[in-house]
């Protein structure tokens, strides 16, 4: 089989034949990958910004929907042919953190055992997955949408964390990737329309109004411009989808009192922004992070189901699909801007 191999010690990522992996946990199932996203946190692991396993070469791709083709001796939820979406990440079970229900903390599993950021994950043609990080699909459910499911199950645990978001408030997206783009998709669904996105990338903001939602969209500059025109020009919540510094430092200075800022989108490690305690205090200012999906999965295949074709159509969202020895093209296309996401079709 094909499978894209990253060593974090070179920083090389290539193509490589490996044999088909084989079923020898009985908990664990062999998926035939159909569909497998690049994540933006792929392209910082791939930089060398992001953690990832130090010790070996692995299999990237957290994000992939698929058949499943072999089931481990002790499994009986799942059968050959069964569509399935994966959830790359896990905890250990034991420590605290896990049986406080917040396995995405744990230090041993959380971000330190995800498939395809530790583990050998989808940017192959088959991988193999424990049973209970694997979710079938209803009916309703296309591959081609599962795909997106890793990513709103992140959505999804950010929702919940900022949440309540009271229909009318007024509403800043900053970034127009696909994560802006599915949190776009998911505040329309959810009857929201004083709404405004931030891009400076002008040809993402023209992908946008493919998904017909009537949202403003302006560039970084425009805001500025609207910011210095009117000391009220303020929003009463802000969603961080671009990991930018200086974004989410612009960000905070539109936030209105009693404002809620949602830092969602990665930044590098090294990333630092500056903010005045006072303003916290005088506004009440309330600052989210969100970190991966804990127990996020079956409310995002929810959000798949309830979005389908009116919200995910791959097109309307920016995103291409590439053969995986298109590799180099789909990466250059994403750092380019030219689409909001690249997919690989297995």
């Amino acid at each position: 089989m094909d499978a894209l191999r990253y060593t974090a010690k070179t920083k090389k990522l290539e193509l490589v034949k490996l044999e088909v992996p084989q079923v020898t946990d009985p908990n664990t199932i062999l998926v035939k990958v159909a569909y497998s996203g690049i994540c933006g946190t792929d392209l910082h692991v791939i930089q060398g910004e992001f953690p990832c396993n130090p010790n070996k070469t692995f299999t990237m791709g957290h994000e992939f929907s698929g058949t499943v083709v072999e089931v481990g001796r002790n499994i009986t939820n799942f059968k050959s042919g069964d569509k399935v979406s994966v959830d790359p990440n896990s905890g250990c079970k034991r420590c605290k953190f896990c049986h406080s229900g917040k396995p995405h903390f744990c230090k041993v599993g959380g971000i330190n055992n995800t498939i395809g950021i530790y583990r050998d994950g989808g940017w192959a043609n088959y991988v193999i997955c424990p049973e209970d990080q694997v979710h079938k699909l209803p009916a309703t459910i296309t591959l081609e949408q599962a795909a997106l499911t890793e990513p709103l199950s992140c959505l999804a645990h950010g929702w919940d964390i900022v949440s309540p978001i009271h229909v009318g408030e007024k509403i800043l997206i900053t970034g127009a990737g696909i994560i802006g783009n599915l949190w776009v998709c998911t505040l329309h669904l959810q009857g929201h329309r004083n709404v405004t996105v931030s891009e400076p990338n002008t040809a993402r903001l023209d992908m946008l109004k493919k998904l017909g939602t009537g949202y403003t969209l302006l560039t970084p500059d425009q805001l500025k411009k609207n910011q210095a025109a009117d000391p009220d020009y303020l929003f009463d919540v802000v969603i961080d989808c671009s990991g930018y510094p200086p974004a989410i430092e612009h960000a905070i200075s539109l936030l209105n009192s009693g404002g809620k800022l949602c830092i969602f989108g990665v930044a590098p490690p090294h990333g630092r922004i500056s903010i005045a305690p006072f303003d916290i205090y005088l506004k009440e200012m309330k600052i989210f992070g969100v970190n991966i999906n804990p127990f996020t999965f079956p409310k995002s295949l929810g959000l798949v189901e309830a979005m389908g074709d009116r919200y995910l159509k791959y097109e309307n969202l920016g995103i291409k699909t590439f053969a995986l020895n298109q590799y180099q093209e789909a990466i250059e296309s994403l750092k380019k801007g030219t689409i909001a996401k690249a997919i690989f079709k297995l």
